[in-house]
């Protein structure tokens, strides 16, 4: 921990010093702490914010962005505010039931996080457990295993598990050791191309004429392209049509984008795959094994030089870890985050749920903007890294918040909007930003899953 605790304007400058760009000044009201957290989870996500929206802004000459935090605490909750017609986004699932089994499970030792969201997830969970998808039996046959050694087994059967790390035990691991030397916003210059610079320059909103591939899943990746199709990109949205997201996420963060099916398994819709990013300005992936289709940061710079690829992932694809995949709620166990947040008792989730899958979208965004303003006045191929662990170390570094447990929190600050589109009505959060002289883009409608063309 540090022994100072940075102001949101030290933490906010020094997210931009990682890209490399220079920005405006921001403006943040309020402070942690807001929640029961003992972490500066307001702080972290308003700095994560006016990061992002500072880059914005130097891209479309505003001269100064505002943040609230209270504001930027409810965007880590924006899918528990967020409803369509009138109901939860729980309660319209297809299953509404598929994360009820996703917890911390005691063990012989100590505490796992199983997820069970998918059905292979869920196979491989009740295979290494041998008992019924149920809680209770989850939970009883969990008592029998190590907390490591149910989570590698849940991984060697092809599922996903996390035991519930203390900070020092993670800081001392292999892949713990492997993340802290990433930095939160990763960038890279990966090859020479020339400069390009932006079709609409000073415009408003900034980011018209960018061509963005998303081929990403669940929250972190899908809010993040949301963000630059509300400032003006032209995103496309892949998916897997037999391994698609439940019904609720593409209304969530699919807001401005277009939704087309590609099985990057058939020759023929990879190739028509592969045409698209090479005619597009940014490629964003979540997934693993991409290499195997020529996909990768390398390839795609050879085929299509000035390209900006950003991968998501939970541990860092090139670690210790790089095989295994990861979401929100393990990067939060594996790292002592949840330790944390359960003050000595049981690990927990943070008060608003989500953590990492928010401040990686917008840290992962922040990345991008400032990406295509570099490639605008260095030119060259780049690939931009957001590792979910890495944003809970980076969020444990800036200190206690100070909070006590029984804070009384709630209260919703964030403004709501509607909007109307093809799922019917969804009220949601606004984005949380206010530019001095320019007005803040709401939420686009969203497109279900498989309704466009894999075509620009």
């Amino acid at each position: 921990m540090p022994t100072t605790t940075p102001r949101v304007s030290d933490i906010v400058d020094g997210l931009t010093a990682l890209t490399g760009t220079a920005v405006g000044p921001t403006r943040i009201t309020g402070t942690d702490p807001i929640t029961p957290s003992p972490h500066r989870i307001g702080d972290a996500s308003a700095a994560a914010i006016a990061a992002f929206g500072a880059q914005i802004a130097a891209l479309g000459d505003s001269s100064r962005v505002s943040v609230s935090v209270s504001d930027a605490v409810d965007q880590l909750r924006a899918a528990y505010l967020t409803t369509i017609n009138g109901q939860s986004t729980g309660s319209v699932a297809e299953d509404p039931t598929a994360l009820r089994n996703n917890d911390f499970y005691r063990t012989a030792d100590g505490w796992t996080f199983l997820i069970t969201t998918f059905p292979h997830q869920r196979d491989a969970v009740c295979s290494v457990l041998n008992c019924p998808p149920t809680k209770e039996r989850i939970a009883q046959a969990a008592l029998a295993w190590k907390s490591v050694a149910l989570e590698e087994a849940v991984v060697a059967a092809g599922g996903v598990a996390a035991a519930a790390r203390t900070a020092e035990q993670w800081a001392a691991s292999p892949v713990g050791i492997d993340v802290a030397r990433r930095p939160v916003i990763d960038l890279e210059r990966i090859d020479d191309a020339d400069y390009e610079f932006l079709t609409a320059p000073r415009e408003w909103p900034p980011l018209n004429g960018v061509r963005v591939v998303d081929m990403t899943h669940v929250i972190a990746g899908p809010v993040s392209t949301e963000l630059l199709a509300a400032f003006g990109a032209d995103v496309v949205h892949v998916t897997r049509p037999d391994l698609v997201d439940p019904h609720p996420m593409p209304a969530l963060t699919g807001g401005g984008k277009r939704n087309a099916y590609c099985d990057v398994r058939d020759p023929d819709q990879l190739a028509e795959l592969t045409d698209l990013i090479a005619d597009g300005d940014v490629f964003v992936n979540a997934y693993r094994g991409l290499q195997r289709h020529d996909l990768d940061a390398e390839h795609l710079a050879r085929r299509r030089p000035g390209i900006i690829v950003v991968e998501y992932h939970c541990w860092g694809s090139d670690g210790p870890w790089g095989d295994r995949g990861g979401f929100d709620q393990l990067a939060r166990s594996a790292t002592g985050f949840s330790l944390e947040e359960g003050r000595g008792g049981p690990p927990t989730l943070p008060p608003t749920h989500l953590l990492n899958d928010y401040l990686a979208a917008y840290l992962g965004a922040t990345g991008i903007v400032a990406t295509l303003r570099r490639r605008q006045s260095e030119g060259g191929s780049w690939r931009v890294r957001v590792r979910l662990a890495r944003v809970c170390t980076w969020v444990q570094s800036l200190g206690p918040s100070g909070a006590d447990s029984d804070i009384d929190w709630g209260t919703r600050s964030i403004e709501l909007t509607t909007v109307d589109g093809p799922f019917g009505r969804i009220d949601e959060p606004v984005i949380p930003i206010m530019f001095d002289g320019k007005p803040t883009p709401r939420p686009l409608p969203a497109r279900p899953l498989g309704t466009s063309p894999l075509a620009w």
